[in-house]
């Protein structure tokens, strides 16, 4: 009778580790659209770079007529708010992190957008 109540309390315990496991996994082609601010073709270039510059970017593909920015990563390797980071860093302005006036003073003058306050 004991080694029946250990067995199922063990398989319980196991489906229950199993189950949690299970939360925490993220997905290896996880899709986002990101307002990014931008005005031009080396806009565009500048900001797919950034974006491909963050370990598991798969695809990052800017709009300029939307201003957004439609990308597919594996979330195991880095996050949103990361590729977000990488594109302020380059100058233009996103949702999430909006580019200091120094990286956005370094943009050519074609690419100098219209910054919301």
């Amino acid at each position: 009778m004991k080694n029946i109540l250990l067995v199922v309390l063990v398989t319980l315990f196991g489906l229950t580790a199993q189950a949690q496991d299970k939360e925490v996994k993220k997905s290896k082609n996880a899709k986002y659209e990101v307002a990014v601010n931008g005005n031009c073709d080396m806009c565009k270039k500048r900001i797919e770079k950034a974006a491909f510059s963050v370990k598991g970017v798969k695809s990052a593909e800017w709009h300029a007529d939307h201003q957004d920015l439609h990308i597919i990563m594996d979330e195991n390797k880095s996050s949103i708010d990361d590729v977000c980071k990488a594109v302020a860093k380059a100058g233009h302005d996103t949702e999430l992190v909006k580019a200091t006036e120094e990286d956005f003073n370094k943009l050519h003058t074609c690419c100098m957008y219209d910054r919301m306050e």
